[in-house]
């Protein structure tokens, strides 16, 4: 059984081992494909692995020997999966992999927004503290976390694992989710409708799906709604936030500070208004990527085609 990896690069830059696949088929391994390349590489391939290659119908047409698509990752968008239902391809993606890292990365930020850890590091690598005539200096203004509210939008896995960070910095939590789990409700954490969540929150932080209901869901019109001086954070997909309202946002000082690990269009356009906007944090879609992470998704990846051929596949989205 033939397997091609599209684009193993992003997931294992050479830290992971491939082993769990290569016991299953003859594995190919391609770094990275461009879309010129998809079809010849695939070639009589029954087994294709991609994170972000885009398999169209084309590209299913055109390789008829197809007969199970894995993806590297939780999105599964850059497959046409009405047009694998239709060809009877199981697409199978890896739903849990990186909860702890992506709640873990939300911290990060937000820390970093507190303290500013980094610039202050900077400073005194130039001198700063060593030219201070008092005994240390802060460069920007530094806030506790306790006793302040996150509202989290979309309380799944990840949601709820940073939530609980959240409680445990001595944070109250707002929740806004479709479906409610009422087990998690205490003192510290109470479900709230959107708006409420808005107007009470004093760090926003994104954990939901980017469908048509929740894309662009801060705007102009729901950052009004905001505290004045409101932290947003986005670990999610860069669609749910209307980037040009946000720059109109933090260049009024509405929103104190955005983190984005995820922006509209990806890798970031240099056109992108967060880049020439105040107080912006952003790094290049990584939360996901600590190597448990990884090591956890590519073990995943590789049970879920083992389950396939065993006939019982698990995790497929179509």
């Amino acid at each position: 059984m033939k397997i091609v990896i599209l684009d193993g690069y992003t997931l294992n830059p050479g830290d992971l081992s491939w082993d769990g696949l290569k016991a299953l088929g003859d594995v190919v391994l391609y770094d990275r494909t461009s879309k010129e390349d998809v079809i010849s590489r695939i070639g009589d391939a029954e087994i294709i692995f991609v994170n972000k290659v885009a398999i169209t119908r084309e590209i299913l047409d055109s390789c008829p020997s197809i007969k199970y698509i894995g993806v590297f990752a939780t999105g599964y968008n850059v497959v046409d999966v009405a047009a694998a239902s239709d060809k009877n391809i199981p697409v199978c993606n890896v739903p849990t992999y990186g909860t702890t890292a992506v709640a873990q990365f939300v911290f990060a930020m937000l820390l970093e927004i507190a303290h500013h850890v980094f610039d202050h590091n900077l400073a005194v690598k130039r001198g700063d503290w060593t030219n201070s005539r008092d005994f240390c200096f802060w460069n920007y203004p530094l806030f506790e976390l306790a006793g302040k509210t996150m509202g989290i939008i979309g309380y799944g896995r990840i949601g709820q694992a940073t939530g609980a960070l959240a409680q445990s910095f001595g944070m109250n939590v707002l929740a806004f989710d479709k479906f409610q789990n009422t087990g998690l409700v205490c003192d510290s954490m109470k479900y709230a409708e959107l708006d409420e969540l808005l107007e009470k929150s004093d760090v926003i932080s994104l954990h939901c799906p980017l469908f048509p209901d929740t894309e662009g869901i801060i705007n102009k019109d729901s950052i009004a709604k905001c505290k004045d001086g409101v932290i947003i954070i986005n670990t999610s997909r860069g669609g749910l936030v209307v980037e040009k309202d946000m720059k109109a946002a933090l260049e009024s000082g509405k929103v104190s500070n955005f983190a984005a690990d995820v922006v509209s269009t990806e890798p970031i356009e240099m056109g992108n208004p967060l880049l020439s906007a105040p107080n912006t944090l952003i790094t290049p879609h990584i939360a996901w990527a600590p190597r448990e992470a990884r090591e956890r998704l590519l073990k995943t990846a590789a049970a879920n085609l083992k389950a396939w051929i065993d006939g019982k596949p698990q995790n497929v989205v179509n």
